[in-house]
């Protein structure tokens, strides 16, 4: 549950799901719902993907763990928990360590708040 500072609103969060070993070695498709999305729209995900990657790998300078670990603090910052938990993989693939990782979650308290870095906290802390 996230109490929001100086707002009379409560929002649920439920509770993200424990990343296991067998996810972890489908990254592609770590969640039912992008395989379907991919299986329904074969065309969209193909011209999705192809932007993604002409984003990521070809329109600048950044190395990959940086982008990654921007990717991790774009995405913990809007909520968006699958997002999350595949930027925290793929930044650990491109070299990042968990140090670094929680770094960059700790910049999200005092940028948009403890409540928001604890959703983020708890999605590293399930992507074990």
């Amino acid at each position: 549950m996230i109490i929001w500072p100086g707002e009379n609103r409560i929002q649920w969060i439920p509770s993200v799901p424990k990343f296991t070993e067998e996810r972890k070695n489908l990254m592609e498709d770590i969640h039912e719902i992008f395989t379907r999305f991919k299986e329904d729209f074969p065309q969209v995900h193909a011209k999705h993907e192809a932007l993604g990657k002409e984003i990521h790998e070809k329109s600048g300078p950044l190395p990959e763990k940086s982008r990654w670990l921007i990717k991790i603090a774009i995405s913990g910052t809007s909520g968006q928990e699958r997002a999350l938990e595949t930027h925290i993989q793929k930044a650990r693939t491109a070299g990042a360590t968990e140090e670094e990782i929680k770094h960059v979650l700790l910049l999200l308290i005092t940028t948009v708040g403890f409540p928001v870095f604890m959703r983020a906290y708890s999605v590293l802390k399930n992507t074990g």
